[in-house]
């Protein structure tokens, strides 16, 4: 028996803002929708053009309060091929929550509070 990641879930306020945002931070880019037929909520998945894998997010029409994530004791990463150049978009973004010089490494927050580390990609 064999497993393979398929997809994480982030749940989120606001989708077209969140969606706007992995396409500007990480040019992540919708693959996929599912729209309840009673309205209630859509999920979105998100993809980076090169894998199987996907950043699912859940809009939830009856949410009104931010999502509580705890200590963020967790986090989904992304390698980057130019991570002189991500550095330089995050920083002027304003998403940059966390680096890390001494591991070359940092960390951004989505708009819901989520972090996902940025990493550059092994030479």
């Amino acid at each position: 028996m064999n497993f393979t990641f398929n997809h994480f879930n982030f749940n989120v306020a606001n989708l077209e803002k969140s969606l706007e945002f992995y396409d500007k931070a990480l040019g992540l880019k919708e693959v996929r929708r599912i729209n309840a037929k009673d309205d209630s909520f859509i999920i979105v998945y998100l993809g980076d053009g090169t894998g199987n894998f996907s950043l699912e997010l859940t809009w939830l029409k009856d949410r009104e309060e931010p999502y509580d994530l705890g200590e963020c004791e967790y986090h989904l990463a992304l390698v980057t091929d130019d991570y002189d150049a991500a550095y330089k978009k995050h920083k002027e973004m304003g998403c940059i929550c966390y680096e890390n010089p001494n591991m070359g490494i940092y960390f951004i927050e989505d708009l819901d509070g989520y972090w996902l580390e940025i990493l550059p990609s092994k030479k």
